[in-house]
């Protein structure tokens, strides 16, 4: 499957224009007319790239960019009416990694996509090689080892998993279904929260200080759990 687009948009031809191209292309994509429908969608799913409207029913693109970029690093391409320069800083300073402004060519549009797709790709693949660091722990994806301290902590699989995916959202408050869906993405369907809860409690025996007191992985009521690094 190819990568997964976020495509928030509100112009309805528009929209099924750049959705049927980039399915064309390969391109798995999820449409959202409204802010409020891309922040469902956003907790739901883990996106490779969001289409991101300035001006939206319910909001504007670049507060939603703001807010986005508090929790996630996924590539965000503005696509608005608005050629003026100080729009066109604003949307870059904020974290987009891209302008374009409509009306566009979908040749065009889809080359600046894939340029990137080109820069994120290059970007993880640098980030994979260095260790990952918080909260006291280190680890090395190369060789799927973590450290504690110096010392190297015994994992099983499972709980590396989980612990690569805390380090990859800090702070972010993390759903039991989207950990299920990452952790074990072939067992959607058959696993529930207590399968989380049980690892998560493994994993906090292994890397807490004090396990009854967990410090690293914070439980958020009603909601999952949350990487305090």
């Amino acid at each position: 499957m190819g990568t997964k687009v976020l495509l928030v948009e509100d112009d309805e031809s528009l929209h099924r224009g750049i959705q049927f191209t980039l399915e064309q292309e390969g391109f798995d994509t999820q449409g959202a007319r409204t802010l409020s429908e891309a922040r469902s969608l956003l907790a739901q799913s883990d996106f490779g790239l969001v289409l991101l409207d300035v001006q939206l029913p319910d909001g504007n693109g670049f507060d939603f960019c703001a807010e986005v970029r508090r929790r996630s690093s996924v590539p965000i391409i503005f696509l608005t009416a608005s050629d003026q320069e100080i729009d066109v800083v604003r949307g870059l300073d904020l974290g987009g990694d891209d302008y374009i402004t409509k009306p566009f060519r979908l040749r065009e549009f889809l080359s600046r996509v894939q340029a990137v797709m080109r820069r994120t790709a290059a970007a993880s693949a640098e980030r994979s090689e260095r260790p990952a660091s918080s909260g006291g722990l280190v680890l090395h994806a190369q060789e799927m080892r973590v450290e504690k301290d110096g010392l190297d902590i015994p994992l099983s699989l499972t709980e590396y998993r989980l612990l690569a995916l805390f380090l990859a959202n800090p702070r972010a408050v993390l759903s039991k279904d989207r950990i299920i869906r990452n952790v074990w993405p072939d067992g959607v369907d058959i696993l529930d929260d207590n399968t989380v809860a049980v690892n998560v409690r493994r994993l906090r025996e292994k890397i807490e200080d004090d396990p009854q007191n967990p410090q690293r992985i914070l439980t958020v009521r009603g909601a999952g759990y949350r990487w305090n690094g």
